[in-house]
């Protein structure tokens, strides 16, 4: 495999193989675990450290220095995550560090197998141009080097790809996309990993979207995604499920027969982000829908939607929004997480037809391209590469960075906290910012960090254009490579 630097070397003398969470799998409309079959509920962040700029496709991303993941490991379980949403990967660098050191903080990973450089995703205005052996080869080797880590809970097929400026046919392509993925995995994986899609919550087009992905299409089950992802910045400050327009989507998808989640939410219009949806998402309003959310992002970016600023050496200031956020999720009753909707895993998909496809942009016609047959080839010998078998065991627990909480204080007691097998983190930490802090001399590093965890077998476990997102009845204006069909994260 790529040696990623001599960091990664010496924490690798301190590692020896291990399992800590348990792997998930789609049980009818919910993620479940895959030993007992009580539900899991994504807590997550968007990570994606540097953002799109952070990622050249040289050999380094967001996973692949295992100084940095443990820095951030800790940071996030202590905030309460058991989930982060990774979206630009080299798929040719070795990861089993980095994944390792989350595994081992009972944090799970969902892995895009696009990226914004040239030929690595669908293009969405002419996606039978991008729909290629090269293309496929790099998301099959995306998906090999993390289907053998057992806290890669799921891959995205596909990102913000269908819009008002998508061809009608790139609905079809994404499936052919999901479809080949899942074969794949079917081919070379032990194990089941979900594939789903992520949507834009572009109002007009969101149920043909669901509608049309998670059809059953005669002859042709691997093409319907395992779960959906909808990306919505709709609440906005102290807002609720009405004005939202939430209480819509809860009625919407109220018959899903798969695994629902914002796969990113955060609106930033209002600063600091008091993050009210929190109780709505992971109360009773919503939790017989949905599965949770993805909270975008990590780390401070162009598009100022961090929780965290990282300096040049890598030292880490928590803003106010974290601190919020934190103290959203330690509210939760997580007794309420992990009932599971037996009435939703009972509900059969509807057949695919013409009646299901409402808004504009979708091609009258569920013919899924076909397989190609170097494709086809792909699949059944396998990409080339050294691809990981497993998760090993991290043993180090000190944070090399300083942390400073937003109220200016350096935190002193953070570090990993490694869960038993099988437990996967949750809210629940002390407060960073609040209080009492001990500065700490420079080069000392704190330990004996806290987190909530639970065990996870209890299920507690071509050229850029402008676009917008609805945010109920006002418009957010950002950045994205329109043609490519990738969205917020490429920011």
């Amino acid at each position: 495999m790529v040696r990623i630097g001599a960091a990664v070397a010496a924490l690798s003398a301190l590692i020896t193989s291990t399992v800590a969470v348990t792997p998930m799998v789609v049980r009818g409309a919910d993620f479940v675990n895959s030993v007992d079959g009580t539900r899991f509920q994504i807590i997550g962040v968007a990570y994606q450290p540097g953002g799109s700029g952070g990622y050249n496709g040289d050999g380094n991303d967001a996973l692949t220095d295992a100084e940095v993941c443990q820095r951030d490991a800790v940071i996030l379980q202590r905030l309460g995550m058991n989930a982060i949403r990774v979206y630009n990967l080299d798929p040719d660098a070795d990861h089993t560090e980095c994944a390792s050191i989350f595994n081992a903080a009972g944090i799970y990973m969902i892995i895009d197998v696009n990226s914004p450089l040239p030929n690595e995703s669908l293009n969405r205005v002419a996606p039978w141009e991008s729909y290629n052996e090269g293309y496929l080869e790099r998301v099959f080797k995306t998906v090999s080097a993390f289907m053998n880590f057992p806290n890669t809970l799921a891959f995205f097929s596909g990102n913000e790809v269908i819009n008002e400026d998508s061809h009608p046919m790139a609905p079809a392509y994404i499936r052919a996309v999901t479809r080949d993925i899942k074969e794949y995995l079917a081919e070379h994986s032990d194990r089941e990993v979900p594939v789903g899609y992520s949507a834009a919550d572009v109002r007009p087009l969101l149920a043909g979207t669901y509608n049309y992905m998670a059809c059953n299409l005669a002859n042709d089950t691997a093409s319907k995604i395992d779960f959906f992802g909808l990306n919505s910045y709709a609440w906005c400050g102290d807002s609720n499920m009405e004005d939202a327009e939430y209480d819509v989507l809860v009625e919407q998808f109220g018959n899903t027969t798969i695994p629902i989640f914002m796969s990113e939410y955060g609106c930033n219009l209002v600063a600091p982000r008091p993050f009210t949806e929190v109780g709505a998402l992971y109360g009773t309003e919503m939790t017989g829908v949905f599965s949770g959310g993805v909270v975008y992002e990590y780390s401070q970016e162009p598009n100022n939607y961090g929780l965290v600023e990282i300096d040049d050496s890598g030292d880490v200031e928590l803003f106010e929004d974290y601190d919020l956020l934190q103290e959203q999720l330690n509210q939760l009753d997580l007794a309420t997480l992990t009932a599971t909707n037996r009435t939703a895993m009972e509900r059969t998909a509807p057949e695919c037809s013409l009646d299901l496809l409402m808004g504009a942009n979708f091609t009258e016609s569920f013919a899924v391209p076909e397989q190609l047959s170097e494709i086809a080839d792909l699949i059944r010998n396998g990409v080339d590469g050294e691809w990981p078998t497993g998760v090993t065991e991290i043993t180090e627990t000190a944070v090399g960075h300083r942390v400073t909480g937003s109220n200016g204080n350096e935190v002193s007691d953070l570090a990993l906290n490694i869960l038993a097998e099988d437990e996967s983190n949750l809210p629940g930490g002390e407060p960073i910012s609040t209080g009492e802090r001990v500065d700490i001399g420079e080069g000392d590093n704190g330990v004996g960090g806290s987190s909530g965890n639970s065990s996870s077998g209890s299920g507690s476990s071509s050229g850029e254009e402008d676009a917008a997102v609805r945010l109920g009845g006002a418009q957010l204006t950002f950045l994205t490579m329109g043609a490519l069909g990738l969205g917020m994260f490429m920011l």
